[in-house]
């Protein structure tokens, strides 16, 4: 049987408290068919997967916090590309939100939304990222 290939990527999962204490997360959407995920990209070959991830979240959302050194998980996604599709790999990573920046690399190209992992995980399409959500979250 050939070993399946699959293209690693990284996300962070931005996480805080509300005013009333409670666990929030933080979603955006995708710019091309606008369905809530979680900042993720590519690795690049010499950057750590929880720095990329960290850098992910500042340039897609805004968000600056420290990522947590083990990653929550990994889920599959297939990803379009003019030649088809593309298996990928996501390694997922707690990141602490401590600060929003006002301007942002992609601000205006994405709707955000904090909220409560339950609601997360309903909105998400991924299931292998509705999981690694409700598991975080428990």
């Amino acid at each position: 049987m050939a070993k399946c290939q699959y293209d690693l990527r990284v996300a962070a999962l931005p996480v805080a408290t509300d005013a009333r204490g409670e666990l929030q997360f933080l979603l955006i959407t995708s710019r091309r068919t606008r369905s809530w995920i979680i900042p993720k990209g590519w690795k690049p070959r010499k950057m750590k997967a929880r720095k990329a991830a960290a850098r992910e979240a500042r340039e897609e959302a805004g968000i600056v916090g420290p990522t947590a050194k083990q990653p929550l998980g990994t889920f599959h996604y297939q990803k379009k590309t003019p030649t088809g599709r593309l298996l990928c790999k996501v390694k997922v990573f707690a990141m602490s939100a401590e600060q929003q920046l006002p301007e942002w690399k992609e601000k205006g190209q994405r709707s955000l939304r904090w909220c409560s992992p339950s609601v997360a995980a309903e909105l998400v399409r991924d299931v292998g990222l509705a999981k690694i959500l409700r598991s975080f979250a428990a």
